[in-house]
């Protein structure tokens, strides 16, 4: 039904016995009006009282006449011009606090943030905060909710003036009814919708295996994630056993690697919410659907003596090409690389060639035979780069070659620096990472040496070395 009703329903039905009651009341009133003026007219000053009680009459009617239109039953208008919004009970009263906070005019540079906020589960809680954010000048481009239990999760990407500061803003959420509230500054890579980052990083995954830890981290932001296997490097059970629907604890994410282990995933600053660990479960689900894959394109370079390698991926299908290579390698080289004795090489391996761990790109020659390894291993929040070049290989910029390249895609993955471990007299990996022609940092202790290397966004980085020239695809 409308609210319209039509005149001829909402007409009253008329009645003679009120027009008999309006006509006595005009008698009435003119008899009394009649008394009343003889009475005067007849006094000593009776003329002049009689005309000051006309203006006196005239004077009120205009003045209530002019309250009238001035006072009329419009919504009251603010200071800009916009009428007040209706509010749940309450909200009227933090609006009016948040208003103190506002910011008085909108500046000409904007940025980007993310924000998020928990407000009660009733109608008006959105409409508060928006009204406090279009105070402040703040425009919304994006909004997701995830509900909870008690109360909703509002997750805004908002342009907001520069001027503005984030406590600012997280004080005018709080006064509107927002509690545990969030902000990070954002970037153009956010702008995209959910639904198409969302597709887009299960393509990645599909493709490669190793996409998995950073299609999460991209997924939940920033986060700490480490893949624990079910059995130990000495081959002894980690006792972490996951149920197949996972498990969801406030900031930590337990999911089953499809590999065997369990993926730990922590945000201690931000609780996860139920919408997110659907995401990632389906996403790990995904993973373990389509098995091991790893993409199979491989580089030929011409090294400066004339021999030709290639550059590829690899994985743990390559486990006997590798510990056949170790075979080969000098106690040396093995202690250079692992800071002493291996004592289960084929589990140890059969670790760094997971692409659940990290990425690893393998050197063969002509004939077939793997001479070198190059890993970039997902360590929480930082990314570890090692190198193990066979003794007959050496000092002939393999290692270089494969150190350029695994930094190129720490930087492809976001990645802000990595870093080796090694010994301090091993030259050629200090030689390796001093050729990047990045910021280092040089920490040693007990005669271990880390070098840390910061990554830039240098767009001339992104040129092909000299042995990159050469190369051609096969």
């Amino acid at each position: 039904m409308t609210d319209v009703t039509s005149s001829k329903s909402s007409r009253r039905p008329h009645h003679w016995r009120h027009d008999l009651i309006e006509l006595a009341a005009l008698f009435t009133a003119v008899v009394v009006a009649d008394t009343i003026a003889k009475t005067i007219v007849k006094g000593p000053d009776g003329p002049y009282l009689l005309a000051f009680s006309a203006i006196a009459l005239a004077a009120t009617a205009g003045f209530h006449t002019w309250w009238a239109r001035r006072h009329s039953h419009a919504p009251p208008v603010t200071d800009r011009g916009t009428a007040v919004e209706l509010l749940t009970p309450g909200a009227s009263e933090r609006a009016a606090g948040a208003e103190s906070l506002a910011d008085p005019a909108p500046a000409s540079e904007t940025v980007l943030w993310r924000m998020r906020t928990t407000v009660d589960d009733a109608p008006g809680s959105l409409a508060s905060l928006c009204a406090v954010l279009a105070r402040h000048h703040v425009d919304i481009l994006t909004l997701q909710t995830h509900p909870l239990t008690e109360g909703t999760v509002d997750e805004f990407l908002l342009r907001a003036p520069d001027t503005l500061p984030a406590e600012v803003l997280a004080r005018g959420i709080g006064l509107a009814g927002g509690r545990d509230t969030w902000t990070e500054r954002a970037d153009a890579h956010d702008l995209v919708d959910t639904p198409t980052r969302v597709l887009g990083l299960a393509a990645r995954t599909a493709l490669d295996a190793a996409e998995l830890p950073l299609a999460l981290r991209q997924l939940l932001g920033r986060c700490t994630l480490h893949s624990v296997p079910a059995v130990s490097l000495t081959g002894r059970p980690t006792g972490e056993q996951t149920p197949v629907e996972g498990v969801l604890e406030d900031t930590l994410m337990k999911l089953r690697d499809p590999s065997g282990g369990t993926l730990l995933i922590e945000r201690p600053y931000l609780p996860f919410t139920p919408t997110e660990f659907a995401r990632a479960r389906a996403l790990v689900e995904l993973d373990a659907r389509l098995g091991p894959r790893v993409p199979r394109s491989q580089d030929v370079l011409t090294l400066p003596e004339g021999n030709e390698i290639t550059v590829r991926r690899a994985d743990q299908r390559d486990l006997a090409a590798a510990r056949a290579m170790h075979d080969r390698c000098s106690a040396r080289t093995l202690n250079l690389r692992y800071h002493g004795p291996v004592g289960d090489a084929d589990r140890y391996l059969d670790h760094l060639l997971s692409p659940r761990f990290g990425r690893t790109l393998a050197v063969q020659t002509a004939s077939g035979r793997l001479v070198a390894l190059g890993h970039l291993l997902w360590d929480g929040d930082e990314t570890e780069v090692a190198l193990l070049v066979e003794d007959d290989w050496q000092r002939r910029g393999i290692g270089s070659e494969l150190l350029g390249r695994l930094v190129a895609m720490a930087e492809k993955t976001g990645c802000e620096s990595v870093y080796a471990v090694t010994q301090s007299s091993n030259t050629g990996m200090v030689a390796a990472m001093r050729a990047l022609n990045l910021p280092l940092d040089y920490q040693i202790e007990e005669g271990t040496l880390v070098i840390t290397a910061r990554l830039s966004s240098d767009p001339r980085r992104s040129e092909p070395s000299p042995q990159q020239a050469r190369r051609s695809e096969r």
